[in-house]
């Protein structure tokens, strides 16, 4: 499952990832951004982000670029 918190101060999210990496993050962007107020702010969690999967990726690329050769193909005749 992957993680992302969102500060409770301002705009800021973290990537998506494992719940400790987006974790320290979060907390770290506290420190910098926020010192001395406790961390605050929302988590999504579920399958989003780059690590679900459920793009085009390489085959949905492949398809893309065989139509458009046999469109060319097609133009050139």
């Amino acid at each position: 499952m992957n993680y992302r918190f969102w500060c409770g101060e301002c705009g800021f999210k973290t990537t998506w990832g494992a719940e400790s990496v987006a974790g320290r993050q979060h907390a770290d962007h506290y420190t910098a951004r926020h010192p001395g107020l406790p961390l605050g702010g929302q988590v999504e969690s579920g399958t989003a982000g780059p690590a679900a999967g459920g793009g085009l990726g390489c085959a949905g690329m492949a398809v893309v670029i065989v139509l458009l050769l046999i469109i060319a193909a097609a133009c050139v005749r």
